[in-house]
């Protein structure tokens, strides 16, 4: 048995991922500390408040904050989780990325109008898995593939965390749909183990974190505002819109990337897990609208702006992703920041 097979074997714990390489001063300062070679202060305000907050450094480092509370790192004691400097950096760096989001998604429609929009796909078709299916190569699902496994492979965790911050009809019908993202009580069947499987038939690497250095920071921003809204109680509202927005847009872009795999002749293998989201979104999209959007609101009616703000953050990311995804497909270049072949992987 290989390391790789021993790390990615259902029911076993994996080991962390490695640290990556840093992308700027903030995420340098970042990993020094973690690696203990930084005792002293970290970054301070000057510093944030003239980094781009959708760039490579500023999402890096959020995203390193983040993953501490998750697997953390191979050499990084548990113990750095809770490290006070770290987290003074970490909610300089989330108020720069939030004060963006919000300035970029404008005034906020009423929930019942944001879910809508989710509900009706724009008609010019854009989006990655409307190009995949399209145009797409093997090469590029392989590369998609590779930018949403930073998320996929943890797909559910952020999620979790509103369940002890709801009530109710909300917090069952959340519930609910969880009870499916991890498999009904079956390990195999957790969603986030059949990406694993995904990432095998594609001759991918399916260790957790494996990719973090060949994925920019339009696919951290996705993964990153998960964090941000599910690790504060205060933002609660705004993950569930976020929740909301993944699940109602999930099925029409699932049939769409198994039908791309199909055409390139990935197998059905590699399309098995998209083929669960189209049957299984279908109904949490149900779900999500009638046992969890409108029972929360019901309760908490204050929240109405932050449901609207997480499903518009989420749309706003997307959209961003797309664009440099498909935007270096376009112009032949690859959509990571290292070719796969660099990494070991196969064809």
């Amino acid at each position: 048995m290989t390391a790789v097979d021993r790390d990615t074997r259902v029911g076993t714990a994996p080991r962390p991922p490695e640290l990556p390489p840093s992308r700027g001063e903030l995420s340098s300062a970042v990993i020094d500390r973690l690696r203990g070679r930084r005792p002293g202060s970290l970054p301070g305000p000057s510093a944030v408040s003239t980094a781009d907050p959708y760039g490579e450094d500023v999402q890096l480092a959020l995203h390193l904050g983040y993953e501490l509370h998750y697997r953390g790192f191979d050499g990084v004691p548990d113990e750095a989780e809770w490290d006070l400097d770290l987290l003074r950096l970490r909610a300089l760096l989330e108020a720069r990325f939030e004060e963006a989001l919000r300035a970029d998604c404008g005034p906020l429609p009423p929930p019942s109008e944001a879910v809508a929009r989710l509900l009706t796909e724009p008609v010019d078709g854009r989006g990655t898995s409307h190009y995949l299916v399209r145009h797409g190569t093997l090469r590029q699902l392989r590369e998609h593939a590779v930018l949403r496994s930073v998320h996929q492979l943890r797909e559910a965790d952020p999620h979790l965390w509103v369940l002890p911050r709801l009530g109710g009809r909300a917090k069952a019908g959340m519930m609910t749909i969880q009870y499916d993202e991890y498999g009904g009580g079956r390990a195999e069947r957790m969603h986030a183990e059949l990406y694993a499987q995904h990432l095998r038939a594609l001759d991918l690497d399916p260790r957790y974190g494996h990719y973090l250095p060949a994925v920019g920071a339009p696919a951290l921003a996705n993964a990153n505002l998960m964090s941000l809204l599910a690790l504060h109680r205060s933002r609660r509202g705004a993950l569930v819109g976020h929740f909301a927005a993944l699940e109602i847009t999930s099925p029409p872009a699932a049939s769409r990337l198994a039908a791309a795999l199909r055409r390139t002749g990935a197998g059905e293998a590699a399309a098995w897990y998209y083929d669960e989201h189209v049957e299984a979104d279908a109904v949490h999209e149900q779900l999500v609208r009638h046992e969890v959007v409108a029972p929360l609101l019901a309760e908490e009616p204050g929240l109405a702006a932050d449901v609207a703000f997480g499903a518009q953050a989420t749309a706003l990311l997307e959209d961003r992703f797309a664009e440099a995804v498909t935007g270096a497909w376009e112009s032949g270049r690859t959509a990571l920041r290292e070719r796969l072949g660099g990494w070991g992987d196969g064809a």
